[in-house]
């Protein structure tokens, strides 16, 4: 991924951070189906643990999606696609300015191991259902054992050690301070995927380098 070093972010709490709460990611890499079959890509909900030197992810795959055997024990590209929005260039005082569009991304790298053990897929499901809807995991719990278990049998679960990772957040911290309070001010008024923009800008822009008068006395 193309980074820009402002717009580099190494701060594994961050990057951790991000992963978790943009947990619906996209596994990248080979489609099985040899030479000619090129790349695949399968969107799935994930879990990110706080685990090893930048985390672990898990989550399954149905069985009868192949790209799991594809993948397994092959390195996998992971992408976690964050808030984006589009910035007007009638926000910069440069006139001969052109628009660009402000995202946050994290791409993790990994080994992906297979997991087959029913015990081992049942802990993975509770842990998804803990992170999406806690009051149903009592009703799935209570579901016949013969139900679950036939839905534990149609998926593989999966966890992909991360080796390697990298986060782009672009915040506009290039702009001059003026330019960024006029996009902060604009992303904090606008869509949700604007407003949780405006707040990574509040939190990882040094006060030195960004200029946002209204936010000391919003919190106070």
């Amino acid at each position: 991924m193309y980074i820009p070093r402002f717009n580099q972010i190494t701060e594994r709490g961050v990057l951790l951070e991000a992963m978790q709460r943009y947990s619906f990611a996209i596994l990248f890499g080979a489609s099985g189906g040899g030479a000619e079959g090129g790349m695949q890509a399968t969107h799935l909900p994930l879990v990110v643990r706080d685990e090893g030197e930048h985390g672990v992810v898990l989550g399954h795959f149905a069985k009868a999606n192949t790209h799991w055997a594809a993948l397994a024990g092959r390195e996998t590209l992971v992408v976690f696609p964050g808030p984006h929005s589009y910035i007007s260039p009638s926000l910069y005082a440069e006139p001969l300015s052109v628009p660009t569009w402000n995202y946050i991304t994290v791409h993790a790298y990994g080994r992906l191991e297979a997991l087959e053990d029913p015990a081992i897929k049942s802990d993975l499901l509770e842990e998804l259902i803990r992170v999406h809807e806690p009051g149903y995991l009592s009703q799935w719990q209570g579901m016949p054992e013969g139900f679950r278990r036939s839905m534990l049998a149609g998926i593989t679960g999966f966890r992909i050690p991360i080796a390697r990772i990298e986060g782009k957040f672009k915040l506009s911290q290039n702009r001059p301070a003026a330019e960024r309070e006029n996009i902060w001010r604009a992303q904090a008024a606008g869509s949700d995927d604007e407003r949780e923009l405006a707040r990574w800008m509040e939190r990882l822009m040094p006060r030195s380098e960004v200029t946002l008068p209204d936010l000391e006395s919003r919190r106070s």
